[in-house]
């Protein structure tokens, strides 16, 4: 079950906090400041919640320097089969580093 998640000041869109609100997901996603206020509620985020969000980027980055930004699959299985594949090739080659 999801329950929270994280992204950053491009998606900060009212629609889009209200409707993970209404699915029960805490969204941590910081404000655009164009008003005060706007930095009040960015300093009440969790800054260790929301630092997962550089994390998981790090990873994406990772994953794309080394296999590139495209998947050769054309089903959205095949896609999915080829991402987790190489997903779980990295796992093992930063395993093999350690």
């Amino acid at each position: 079950q999801l329950t929270t998640i994280t992204a950053d000041k491009s998606y900060d869109w009212d629609a889009l906090r209200h409707e993970l609100k209404d699915a029960g997901i805490r969204p941590v996603i910081k404000h655009r400041e164009f008003y005060g206020l706007d930095k009040a509620h960015n300093a009440r985020h969790d800054e260790n919640v929301y630092h997962r969000r550089s994390i998981v980027e790090a990873i994406f980055f990772a994953l794309k320097h080394r296999f590139g930004e495209t998947l050769r699959a054309r089903t959205w299985f095949g896609q999915f089969r080829e991402l987790v594949l190489k997903a779980a090739v990295r796992n093992i080659e930063q395993a093999v580093r350690l």
